[in-house]
């Protein structure tokens, strides 16, 4: 956290970040790096195609059989094989008694997130975010829970609709995560046109909610009994959250884009406020600063910064042996720059350099896993239902499988 010892340093601060888009201010120590476009990584692999044809898919969860479940953001649930086949297990375009899913062409809304339980296999509970009407041109993010069984979806649940609604399709969020303690965080967008209220805690534009399994409030939550908070929220101040993950060292970490700059790499803490949009980075798409303010005493410092923005998607942490040099290193699935960003990660926990990968196929990519096999797993974003799920492996680990072209 960086604090300003006085009103003179604020103001000294103010200045400098005015004339300046370098980093941080000389009021602080300097916490975030600054990182456009790198170099691309050297790495030795093949990239094989598991599945094509898919339209738009945002996330993807894979089932103990090794099959996959993949969500596309216009709506359908698919069931992938191992084998590349594909199979509609839900559409959110009819949702039942439930609210039917909100997507459409120059928005970002839609079908989002796909996770498992922790306990999945004793319990076979499937989680699933979208954005939902809810009439009168309005929509939200839901969070449901199902049961799946024998391919198929059963016993729908809504757990949680952000408040307010909004009629804007932008800025949702929506990737979550299950904590050891078996509570879940859920990052909410700020909404694009409602970016002040990430400041604000009786809503949950730009805030990270956290949940119990079934949807309830933990008691435990920083906000919970204070007046004028809504009692889900962990942690604010965010813009457009795209990945969070739970690292191997126990920490929270949450990627978010910036505007055109200051996209970010976050740890996530308890009640924490997170800044924007009064203490950032950020480029706004004007070209101009969004905040004099890089730093301010109450606000958290990311780790590190994006600037120009790589527009962050996925995010993983690599886990697999097939690729030693990348053991716990970082992944951020990148739409603008065309690439997968590769962040190592350091023994103390830092995050040290940087390189690009896979900019090679020349496609956006929306998601990013670390695969129970080893290897690395992509999800592309390509025109008239062009999108694929990819398979990095090590090269002539698997050269009979069909390989992207």
């Amino acid at each position: 956290m960086r604090r300003f010892p006085t009103l003179l340093a604020m103001t000294a601060g103010l200045l400098l970040t005015a004339c300046s888009n370098q980093g941080a201010s000389d009021a602080g120590e300097k916490t975030s790096q600054l990182a456009g476009r790198v170099d691309a990584g050297a790495i030795d692999y093949e990239i094989q195609t598991v599945a094509d044809g898919l339209d738009h898919p945002w996330s993807l969860a894979f089932l103990p059989d090794g099959n996959m479940l993949v969500t596309e953001r216009k709506g359908k649930l698919l069931l992938v094989g191992a084998d590349g086949t594909k199979r509609t297990i839900r559409d959110f375009n009819d949702n039942g008694d439930f609210a039917d899913v909100h997507h459409g062409d120059g928005i970002q809304a839609g079908l989002f997130d796909v996770v498992l339980h922790p306990d999945f296999a004793a319990n076979r509970l499937v989680y699933v975010s979208f954005a939902g009407k809810v009439g009168d041109g309005k929509n939200t993010l839901f969070l449901m829970r199902f049961r799946y069984d024998a391919g198929e979806l059963t016993n729908g649940e809504q757990l949680f609709a952000a408040s307010p609604a909004r009629i804007q399709g932008n800025h949702y969020g929506a990737r979550f995560i299950f904590l050891p303690d078996g509570t879940l965080l859920m990052p909410v967008g700020d909404a694009f046109h409602y970016r002040e209220k990430a400041q604000e805690l009786d809503n949950h534009f730009g805030k990270i909610v956290r949940l119990n399994d079934d949807g309830s409030v933990p008691a435990d939550n920083p906000f919970v009994g204070r007046e004028g908070a809504l009692p889900e929220i962990w942690s604010y101040g965010h813009r457009n959250p795209q990945g969070i993950i739970l690292a191997q060292d126990g920490r929270v970490l949450e990627n978010e884009h910036g505007p055109a700059g200051g996209d970010e790499i976050n740890h996530i803490n308890r009640g924490a406020n997170y800044g924007w949009p009064t203490v950032t980075y950020a480029l706004d798409y004007s070209g101009g600063r969004v905040s004099p303010f890089e730093a301010l005493e109450g606000t958290e410092q990311s780790l590190v910064h994006f600037t120009p923005s790589i527009a962050p998607s996925g995010f993983a942490q690599y886990g697999g042996e097939a690729f030693p040099d990348w053991k716990g290193d970082l992944f951020l699935s990148a739409l603008a720059l065309r690439h997968v960003r590769h962040v190592s990660m350091n023994a103390d926990g830092s995050l040290g350099e940087q390189s690009e990968l896979f900019g090679e196929l020349d496609v956006r990519f929306r998601d990013v896993r670390s695969g129970p096999d080893g290897y690395l797993y992509l999800l592309t974003e390509e025109p008239e239902s062009g999108s694929r799920i990819l398979r990095v492996a090590p090269k002539g680990s698997g050269a009979e499988k069909q390989r992207a072209k």
